[in-house]
């Protein structure tokens, strides 16, 4: 009915500031995947709210059992496009595990992470934690804090485990800098061992982020990062404690992107913008005065076909605070960033961002020049498509001029120390000088061979 509505509208000439132009459409009919996480958002916002619908689009969207089943799905075009791991895109246009071109033109948001450890290993940590007045832990926690926990563990002859979501994952890479930062080997990658683990003080293995508070209950993993509400989740069932936030390890930083074949972009050029359309208004709304609008966020995410999680856990972290211990409630406005500082626009330095890190722990087994990583990046993140489509909305009066970034290079300015927890500060532009920058990891032609690092 509201499709049917839309384009009554149109052939009547009723589009104005209140809805949007259709475009001659050469797809109508998608089918588009998520996973179970707070920051697929902008897909569900899209379809509730009608953004689609204003396009002409017919949208189904689909959860997915994990973020494999996820790419596997775009690939052979079972899915239309997906909310997606930032790394994905790239590691699949690159070759690393399945190969295929996959682009993207819109960025779902900034920030939305944090990492969790059991409560026994909370118990252990928090003598090494500083405490303000009131008592309560100093943040950010930095891992030299867990130093001490894992040699506790090493010296019983015990392993200390830790989840992430994906290879490939945010999730994976803001872990490891964690771990990293505070003196701790996270585990490299070699060519014949794709688990990640040589020469670990860490271990860091896969789970599905619906899983991952039941598995460190079990005991089968200590800790682990994941998206929300999966560490809430761990607060409200009293199983972990969340001890850091992505926005403390790096301030605003890249999370998810909407991703598509190239094929599709190239086959579907009106349906990419009027899709990235959509999903701009999506990331306004949900913004919007303040986040006014995030408590009915909270309702439709909280929905079985979304996220599915307790409207109560969900806004513990949707609506600009976050839960660390028990009553420890405190303000995180930027938690959750859907549109403001540019969040939506795909620049080429978070896709290089992403590529370092591939390299620092040896998913990329070789170096690379400097122009390597901005040709992947400009292959696979389409600011152009971002743009085009903004335009329209601006023209269309559902946009303001001044939200987007018309006269960017693709880059973003280096983020600096102070808001990086290792105080090294991050130029896109200089890829290798930023890897040589980083005292653990891989640099300069330094390559993982068998299992040590040789160079």
């Amino acid at each position: 009915m509201k499709r049917i509505i839309a384009t009554l509208a149109t052939s009547t000439f009723l589009a104005g500031p209140a809805l949007a132009e259709m475009l001659p459409l050469e797809k109508d009919i998608l089918t588009f995947g998520f996973i179970k996480l707070t920051d697929m958002a902008p897909l569900a916002v899209a379809y509730e709210q009608g953004y689609f619908d204003d396009e002409g689009l017919f949208v189904t969207l689909e959860a997915q059992a994990n973020w494999k089943v996820l790419l596997d799905g775009v690939i052979d075009g079972t899915l239309d496009g997906a909310h997606m791991l930032a790394g994905q895109p790239l590691a699949a246009t690159i070759g690393y595990g399945t190969e295929a071109h996959i682009v993207t033109p819109f960025s779902m948001d900034l920030n939305g992470n944090g990492i969790t450890v059991s409560n026994d290993v909370w118990e252990m940590m928090k003598p090494n934690v500083p405490t303000m007045d009131d008592g309560r832990p100093q943040h950010p926690i930095s891992a030299e804090a867990l130093a001490p926990v894992v040699d506790d563990y090493r010296a019983k002859g015990e392993a200390f485990k830790m989840g992430m979501v994906f290879p490939v994952s945010t999730h994976n890479y803001e872990l490891r800098y964690w771990l990293a930062a505070g003196g701790l080997e996270p585990g490299y990658y070699g060519q014949d061992d794709t688990t990640g683990q040589i020469g670990a003080d860490v271990l860091l293995s896969v789970t599905p982020p619906p899983q991952m508070p039941a598995t460190m209950e079990a005991g089968t993993i200590h800790g682990y990062c994941v998206g929300e509400p999966w560490n809430q989740q761990a607060v409200f069932k009293g199983v972990g404690v969340p001890v850091i936030t992505d926005f403390e390890i790096w301030k605003n930083n890249p999370e998810k992107v909407f991703g598509i074949t190239a094929e599709f972009a190239e086959e579907n050029p009106n349906t990419t913008l009027a899709i990235t359309k959509a999903l701009i208004r999506a990331a306004m709304w949900l913004d919007e005065n303040d986040n006014a609008n995030r408590e009915a966020a909270v309702e439709i995410l909280s929905r079985p076909e979304y996220v599915g999680a307790d409207a109560e856990v969900i806004a513990n972290s949707m609506t600009g605070t976050f839960e660390y211990e028990k009553g420890d409630t405190r303000d995180v406005p930027d938690f959750n960033v859907f549109f403001r500082h540019y969040a939506t626009y795909p620049y080429y330095s978070d896709a290089v961002w992403y590529l370092t890190q591939m390299r620092r722990w040896g998913q990329i087994g070789e170096a690379k020049p400097d122009s390597w990583y901005d040709e992947i990046a400009q292959s696979v993140y389409k600011p152009e498509i971002y743009l085009e489509a903004a335009r329209f909305l601006v023209e269309e009066g559902l946009a303001d001029e001044a939200d987007f970034p018309w006269d960017s290079d693709g880059y973003r300015a280096p983020t600096p120390s102070e808001d990086i927890i290792d105080g090294i500060a991050y130029d896109g532009r200089a890829p290798n000088a930023y890897l040589d920058s980083l005292p653990i990891g891989l640099k300069g032609d330094q390559r993982v061979v068998g299992n040590e690092v040789q160079g």
